[in-house]
Protein backbone atom coordinates (compact mmCIF):
# COMPACT_ATOMS: atom_id res chain seq x y z
CA UNK A 1 0.00 0.00 0.00
CA UNK A 2 1.91 2.97 -1.45
CA UNK A 3 -0.45 5.38 -3.17
CA UNK A 4 -0.03 7.57 -0.67
CA UNK A 5 3.80 8.03 -0.22
CA UNK A 6 5.87 11.19 -1.67
CA UNK A 7 8.97 10.53 -3.51
CA UNK A 8 10.93 10.88 0.04
CA UNK A 9 8.92 8.39 1.70
CA UNK A 10 9.11 6.00 -0.79
CA UNK A 11 12.77 6.30 -0.84
CA UNK A 12 12.96 5.68 2.96
CA UNK A 13 10.78 3.15 2.15
CA UNK A 14 13.37 1.45 -0.34
CA UNK A 15 16.37 2.13 1.56
CA UNK A 16 15.66 0.33 4.52
CA UNK A 17 14.00 -2.09 3.14
CA UNK A 18 17.22 -2.94 1.29
CA UNK A 19 19.15 -2.48 4.99
CA UNK A 20 16.49 -5.19 6.39
CA UNK A 21 17.28 -7.61 3.02
CA UNK A 22 20.72 -7.40 2.89
CA UNK A 23 21.78 -6.39 6.64
CA UNK A 24 19.24 -7.28 8.96
CA UNK A 25 17.86 -10.88 8.04
CA UNK A 26 21.01 -12.73 7.32
CA UNK A 27 21.68 -11.90 10.97
CA UNK A 28 18.15 -11.78 12.61
CA UNK A 29 18.55 -15.26 14.12
CA UNK A 30 21.99 -14.76 15.44
CA UNK A 31 21.28 -11.66 16.89
CA UNK A 32 17.77 -13.24 18.88
CA UNK A 33 19.81 -16.63 20.36
CA UNK A 34 22.48 -14.05 21.64
CA UNK A 35 20.14 -12.40 23.65
CA UNK A 36 22.89 -9.07 22.93
CA UNK A 37 22.16 -5.60 21.99
CA UNK A 38 22.86 -5.66 18.30
CA UNK A 39 25.46 -2.59 18.70
CA UNK A 40 26.99 -3.12 14.95
CA UNK A 41 23.18 -2.75 13.34
CA UNK A 42 22.75 -0.11 15.85
CA UNK A 43 25.24 2.13 14.81
CA UNK A 44 25.08 1.44 10.98
CA UNK A 45 21.72 2.48 11.48
CA UNK A 46 22.68 5.93 13.10
CA UNK A 47 25.15 6.10 10.21
CA UNK A 48 22.15 6.29 8.02
CA UNK A 49 20.50 8.92 9.54
CA UNK A 50 17.70 6.94 10.88
CA UNK A 51 17.82 8.07 14.85
CA UNK A 52 17.26 12.04 13.64
CA UNK A 53 14.60 11.63 10.89
CA UNK A 54 11.82 13.23 13.09
CA UNK A 55 14.24 16.28 14.31
CA UNK A 56 15.06 19.49 12.15
CA UNK A 57 18.21 19.90 10.68
CA UNK A 58 19.50 22.65 13.31
CA UNK A 59 19.65 19.91 15.54
CA UNK A 60 21.31 17.61 13.96
CA UNK A 61 18.54 16.08 12.32
CA UNK A 62 17.27 15.31 9.02
CA UNK A 63 13.87 17.26 8.83
CA UNK A 64 11.53 14.34 8.03
CA UNK A 65 8.19 13.61 9.79
CA UNK A 66 6.49 10.82 11.56
CA UNK A 67 5.30 8.83 8.81
CA UNK A 68 9.17 8.71 7.24
CA UNK A 69 10.11 7.30 11.10
CA UNK A 70 6.89 4.96 10.38
CA UNK A 71 8.30 3.48 7.15
CA UNK A 72 11.86 3.10 8.15
CA UNK A 73 10.35 1.43 11.37
CA UNK A 74 8.27 -0.86 9.66
CA UNK A 75 11.43 -2.54 7.71
CA UNK A 76 13.55 -2.52 10.23
CA UNK A 77 11.17 -4.72 12.60
CA UNK A 78 10.21 -6.81 9.41
CA UNK A 79 13.97 -7.89 9.94
CA UNK A 80 14.23 -7.88 14.04
CA UNK A 81 11.66 -6.80 16.20
CA UNK A 82 14.40 -6.83 19.08
CA UNK A 83 16.76 -3.99 17.05
CA UNK A 84 13.61 -2.17 16.34
CA UNK A 85 12.90 -1.67 20.11
CA UNK A 86 16.42 -0.40 20.44
CA UNK A 87 16.10 1.90 17.48
CA UNK A 88 12.57 3.33 18.17
CA UNK A 89 14.18 4.45 21.96
CA UNK A 90 16.91 5.91 20.27
CA UNK A 91 14.63 7.80 17.59
CA UNK A 92 12.13 8.51 20.12
CA UNK A 93 11.61 8.55 23.77
CA UNK A 94 15.43 8.15 24.35
CA UNK A 95 16.13 11.52 22.91
CA UNK A 96 12.85 13.22 22.67
CA UNK A 97 12.92 15.21 25.95
CA UNK A 98 16.56 16.11 25.89
CA UNK A 99 15.87 17.92 22.10
CA UNK A 100 12.95 19.99 23.61
CA UNK A 101 14.19 20.73 27.45
CA UNK A 102 17.91 20.32 27.45
CA UNK A 103 20.25 23.49 27.73
CA UNK A 104 22.75 23.54 24.97
CA UNK A 105 25.49 21.56 27.15
CA UNK A 106 23.20 18.83 26.94
CA UNK A 107 22.29 18.59 23.65
CA UNK A 108 25.93 19.26 22.27
CA UNK A 109 27.28 16.22 24.49
CA UNK A 110 24.41 13.38 24.99
CA UNK A 111 21.48 14.63 22.21
CA UNK A 112 23.26 14.95 18.70
CA UNK A 113 26.16 12.36 19.67
CA UNK A 114 22.98 10.07 20.05
CA UNK A 115 21.72 11.01 17.10
CA UNK A 116 24.85 9.40 15.15
CA UNK A 117 24.66 6.22 17.46
CA UNK A 118 27.73 7.45 19.69
CA UNK A 119 25.58 7.38 22.90
CA UNK A 120 22.40 5.22 23.83
CA UNK A 121 19.10 6.97 25.81
CA UNK A 122 16.92 5.79 27.79
CA UNK A 123 13.76 6.64 29.46
CA UNK A 124 12.30 5.33 32.83
CA UNK A 125 8.83 5.65 33.30
CA UNK A 126 7.04 2.71 34.63
CA UNK A 127 7.72 1.25 37.90
CA UNK A 128 6.91 -2.07 40.27
CA UNK A 129 3.44 -0.41 41.24
CA UNK A 130 2.78 2.32 38.52
CA UNK A 131 2.22 0.76 34.86
CA UNK A 132 -0.81 2.28 33.35
CA UNK A 133 -1.53 4.54 35.98
CA UNK A 134 1.86 6.57 35.88
CA UNK A 135 0.30 9.31 38.04
CA UNK A 136 0.36 6.81 40.69
CA UNK A 137 4.29 6.55 40.65
CA UNK A 138 6.57 7.38 43.78
CA UNK A 139 10.02 7.80 42.37
CA UNK A 140 10.36 11.54 44.14
CA UNK A 141 13.56 14.29 43.85
CA UNK A 142 14.39 16.18 46.41
CA UNK A 143 15.20 19.97 46.23
CA UNK A 144 19.10 20.69 47.72
CA UNK A 145 21.16 22.96 47.43
CA UNK A 146 22.14 23.11 43.78
CA UNK A 147 19.94 20.18 42.30
CA UNK A 148 17.85 17.24 43.63
CA UNK A 149 18.26 14.06 45.05
CA UNK A 150 16.29 11.65 43.32
CA UNK A 151 14.96 7.86 44.98
CA UNK A 152 12.93 5.20 43.59
CA UNK A 153 12.85 2.16 41.70
CA UNK A 154 12.20 1.66 38.16
CA UNK A 155 11.02 -1.28 35.42
CA UNK A 156 11.39 -2.36 32.33
CA UNK A 157 13.61 0.37 31.52
CA UNK A 158 14.96 -0.47 27.82
CA UNK A 159 18.48 -0.91 26.96
CA UNK A 160 19.30 0.36 30.70
CA UNK A 161 22.69 -1.55 30.93
CA UNK A 162 24.07 0.29 27.92
CA UNK A 163 22.70 3.32 27.99
CA UNK A 164 24.86 6.69 28.63
CA UNK A 165 21.56 8.51 30.18
CA UNK A 166 18.23 8.27 31.18
CA UNK A 167 15.14 10.35 30.97
CA UNK A 168 13.38 10.08 34.64
CA UNK A 169 9.86 11.00 35.65
CA UNK A 170 9.69 11.78 39.30
CA UNK A 171 6.90 13.61 41.58
CA UNK A 172 8.87 16.99 42.52
CA UNK A 173 8.26 20.33 43.78
CA UNK A 174 5.66 21.51 46.97
CA UNK A 175 2.68 20.00 45.32
CA UNK A 176 4.85 16.88 44.16
CA UNK A 177 4.11 16.53 40.94
CA UNK A 178 5.20 15.07 37.88
CA UNK A 179 8.60 16.04 36.64
CA UNK A 180 11.53 15.27 34.12
CA UNK A 181 15.12 14.86 35.26
CA UNK A 182 18.04 13.38 33.03
CA UNK A 183 20.48 11.38 34.96
CA UNK A 184 23.86 10.61 33.04
CA UNK A 185 25.35 7.01 33.66
CA UNK A 186 28.47 7.74 36.12
CA UNK A 187 25.64 9.90 38.54
CA UNK A 188 26.27 8.65 41.69
CA UNK A 189 23.46 7.03 43.05
CA UNK A 190 22.32 5.33 40.20
CA UNK A 191 22.10 1.34 39.96
CA UNK A 192 20.89 -0.65 36.88
CA UNK A 193 19.47 -3.83 38.50
CA UNK A 194 18.79 -7.27 37.20
CA UNK A 195 17.88 -7.73 33.57
CA UNK A 196 14.39 -9.10 33.30
CA UNK A 197 14.27 -12.40 31.33
CA UNK A 198 11.33 -12.03 28.27
CA UNK A 199 9.60 -14.61 25.97
CA UNK A 200 10.44 -12.29 23.25
CA UNK A 201 12.62 -9.43 21.69
CA UNK A 202 15.71 -11.60 23.14
CA UNK A 203 18.12 -8.80 22.40
CA UNK A 204 16.26 -5.89 23.72
CA UNK A 205 17.89 -6.37 26.87
CA UNK A 206 14.98 -4.75 29.76
CA UNK A 207 16.21 -4.06 33.52
CA UNK A 208 15.05 -2.43 36.89
CA UNK A 209 17.06 0.68 37.70
CA UNK A 210 17.05 2.21 41.42
CA UNK A 211 18.07 5.62 42.16
CA UNK A 212 18.70 5.88 45.68
CA UNK A 213 19.58 9.63 46.89
CA UNK A 214 21.04 10.11 43.48
CA UNK A 215 22.39 14.10 43.29
CA UNK A 216 20.52 15.62 39.96
CA UNK A 217 22.06 19.06 39.15
CA UNK A 218 19.24 21.77 38.37
CA UNK A 219 20.42 21.93 35.09
CA UNK A 220 19.13 18.37 34.32
CA UNK A 221 15.55 19.27 35.75
CA UNK A 222 14.25 18.73 31.93
CA UNK A 223 10.69 19.61 33.03
CA UNK A 224 10.58 23.86 33.10
CA UNK A 225 7.82 23.87 35.53
CA UNK A 226 6.59 21.10 38.17
CA UNK A 227 4.12 19.12 37.09
CA UNK A 228 4.61 19.83 33.74
CA UNK A 229 5.83 16.41 32.77
CA UNK A 230 2.40 14.66 32.10
CA UNK A 231 1.52 17.39 29.54
CA UNK A 232 4.68 16.55 27.70
CA UNK A 233 4.01 12.76 28.57
CA UNK A 234 0.61 12.96 27.03
CA UNK A 235 2.37 14.24 23.43
CA UNK A 236 4.68 12.33 23.18
CA UNK A 237 2.67 9.30 24.33
CA UNK A 238 0.68 9.47 21.21
CA UNK A 239 3.73 9.37 18.93
CA UNK A 240 5.01 6.12 20.85
CA UNK A 241 1.46 4.44 20.03
CA UNK A 242 1.94 5.45 16.23
CA UNK A 243 5.45 3.97 16.07
CA UNK A 244 4.42 0.99 18.13
CA UNK A 245 1.60 0.21 15.33
CA UNK A 246 5.01 0.67 12.65
CA UNK A 247 6.37 -1.98 14.55
CA UNK A 248 3.66 -4.43 13.98
CA UNK A 249 3.40 -3.72 10.77
CA UNK A 250 6.99 -4.65 10.24
CA UNK A 251 6.56 -8.33 12.20
CA UNK A 252 3.19 -8.78 10.59
CA UNK A 253 4.60 -8.65 7.12
CA UNK A 254 7.51 -10.90 8.26
CA UNK A 255 5.15 -13.46 9.68
CA UNK A 256 2.76 -13.39 6.50
CA UNK A 257 6.04 -13.42 3.66
CA UNK A 258 6.66 -16.39 5.74
CA UNK A 259 3.61 -18.41 5.72
CA UNK A 260 3.12 -17.59 1.55
CA UNK A 261 6.58 -19.31 1.15
CA UNK A 262 6.06 -21.83 2.98
CA UNK A 263 2.62 -22.49 1.52
CA UNK A 264 3.66 -22.55 -1.96
CA UNK A 265 6.56 -24.50 -0.82
CA UNK A 266 4.84 -27.70 0.91
CA UNK A 267 3.27 -30.26 -0.60
CA UNK A 268 0.25 -32.66 0.64
CA UNK A 269 -1.77 -34.88 -1.34
CA UNK A 270 -0.07 -34.08 -4.52
CA UNK A 271 -0.15 -30.05 -4.32
CA UNK A 272 1.32 -27.18 -2.71
CA UNK A 273 -1.03 -26.71 0.59
CA UNK A 274 -1.59 -22.87 -0.71
CA UNK A 275 -4.15 -24.40 -3.15
CA UNK A 276 -6.38 -25.72 -0.22
CA UNK A 277 -8.71 -23.54 1.14
CA UNK A 278 -8.20 -24.06 4.61
CA UNK A 279 -4.67 -22.64 4.40
CA UNK A 280 -6.38 -19.99 1.71
CA UNK A 281 -8.17 -18.31 4.26
CA UNK A 282 -5.73 -18.13 6.96
CA UNK A 283 -3.65 -15.87 4.23
CA UNK A 284 -6.57 -13.60 3.37
CA UNK A 285 -5.25 -11.82 7.32
CA UNK A 286 -3.31 -9.96 4.56
CA UNK A 287 -6.48 -7.89 4.52
CA UNK A 288 -6.29 -7.01 8.60
CA UNK A 289 -2.31 -5.94 7.59
CA UNK A 290 -3.70 -3.43 4.72
CA UNK A 291 -6.55 -1.64 7.26
CA UNK A 292 -3.88 -1.28 10.02
CA UNK A 293 -1.26 0.18 7.54
CA UNK A 294 -3.79 2.42 6.40
CA UNK A 295 -4.47 3.75 9.93
CA UNK A 296 -1.21 3.65 11.22
CA UNK A 297 -0.27 6.29 7.76
CA UNK A 298 -3.18 7.85 8.76
CA UNK A 299 -2.56 9.03 12.68
CA UNK A 300 1.32 9.85 11.33
CA UNK A 301 -0.05 12.26 8.67
CA UNK A 302 -2.56 13.88 11.33
CA UNK A 303 0.48 14.21 14.07
CA UNK A 304 2.76 15.66 11.45
CA UNK A 305 -0.08 18.23 10.67
CA UNK A 306 -0.59 19.64 13.41
CA UNK A 307 -4.44 18.19 13.68
CA UNK A 308 -5.83 16.30 16.86
CA UNK A 309 -5.06 13.01 16.52
CA UNK A 310 -5.03 10.86 20.31
CA UNK A 311 -7.51 9.36 19.45
CA UNK A 312 -6.24 7.83 16.35
CA UNK A 313 -2.70 7.20 17.68
CA UNK A 314 -4.44 4.84 20.30
CA UNK A 315 -6.81 3.06 17.21
CA UNK A 316 -3.47 2.89 15.22
CA UNK A 317 -1.47 0.65 18.03
CA UNK A 318 -4.96 -0.93 19.44
CA UNK A 319 -5.78 -2.27 15.64
CA UNK A 320 -2.25 -2.66 13.90
CA UNK A 321 -0.95 -4.55 16.95
CA UNK A 322 -3.99 -6.89 17.68
CA UNK A 323 -3.79 -7.32 13.67
CA UNK A 324 -0.04 -7.99 13.93
CA UNK A 325 -0.78 -10.60 17.08
CA UNK A 326 -3.60 -12.58 15.06
CA UNK A 327 -1.16 -12.75 11.59
CA UNK A 328 1.07 -13.93 13.30
CA UNK A 329 -0.64 -16.86 15.20
CA UNK A 330 -2.01 -17.60 11.76
CA UNK A 331 1.36 -17.77 10.06
CA UNK A 332 2.32 -20.39 12.85
CA UNK A 333 -0.82 -22.41 11.58
CA UNK A 334 0.30 -22.77 8.29
CA UNK A 335 3.48 -24.05 9.41
CA UNK A 336 1.91 -26.39 11.74
CA UNK A 337 4.05 -28.58 13.60
CA UNK A 338 7.37 -26.45 11.59
CA UNK A 339 5.38 -23.43 13.21
CA UNK A 340 6.41 -25.15 16.76
CA UNK A 341 10.17 -25.68 15.28
CA UNK A 342 12.99 -23.21 16.10
CA UNK A 343 14.60 -23.45 13.24
CA UNK A 344 11.98 -21.40 11.31
CA UNK A 345 11.75 -17.71 12.04
CA UNK A 346 8.07 -17.96 12.63
CA UNK A 347 8.27 -18.77 16.02
CA UNK A 348 10.60 -15.69 17.03
CA UNK A 349 7.64 -13.46 15.48
CA UNK A 350 4.75 -15.03 17.64
CA UNK A 351 7.18 -14.06 20.46
CA UNK A 352 8.42 -10.86 19.52
CA UNK A 353 4.48 -9.33 18.28
CA UNK A 354 3.39 -9.53 21.71
CA UNK A 355 5.66 -6.45 22.64
CA UNK A 356 3.86 -4.44 20.56
CA UNK A 357 0.93 -5.55 22.68
CA UNK A 358 2.22 -4.07 25.64
CA UNK A 359 3.97 -1.09 25.06
CA UNK A 360 2.58 2.46 24.26
CA UNK A 361 -0.69 1.12 26.23
CA UNK A 362 -2.22 -2.60 26.89
CA UNK A 363 -5.00 -3.05 24.48
CA UNK A 364 -7.72 -3.01 27.30
CA UNK A 365 -5.90 0.70 27.99
CA UNK A 366 -6.08 1.82 24.65
CA UNK A 367 -9.90 0.65 24.62
CA UNK A 368 -10.67 3.10 27.51
CA UNK A 369 -8.94 6.29 25.73
CA UNK A 370 -11.11 5.75 22.88
CA UNK A 371 -14.20 5.11 24.68
CA UNK A 372 -13.51 7.98 26.74
CA UNK A 373 -12.41 10.37 23.43
CA UNK A 374 -16.37 9.49 22.76
CA UNK A 375 -17.54 11.50 25.62
CA UNK A 376 -14.85 14.56 25.50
Amino acid sequence: MDFDLSEDHRLIKETFARFCDERIMPQAEAIDEAHEYPYELFRELGELGFFGMRYPEDAGGSNLDLLALCLALREVSRGSMSLAGCVAMQSLMGTNFLHLLGNEDIKERLFKPALRGEKIGAICMTEPNAGSDLMSLSTNAKKVDGGYLLNGQKMWVTAAPMADFFTVFAKAGPDMKLSIFLVEKDFKGLHVGRAIEKMGVWALPTSEVAFQDCFVPDSHRLSHEYGDGGAHLKTVLAEIRIITGAMALGVAQAALDEAVRYAAERTQFGKPINRFQAIQLKLAETTDLEAATHIVHYAAWLKTSGKPHLQEAAMAKLFASEAAASICDKAARVLASYGFAMEYPVQRFLRDVRFTLIGGGTSEILKLTIAKGLNS
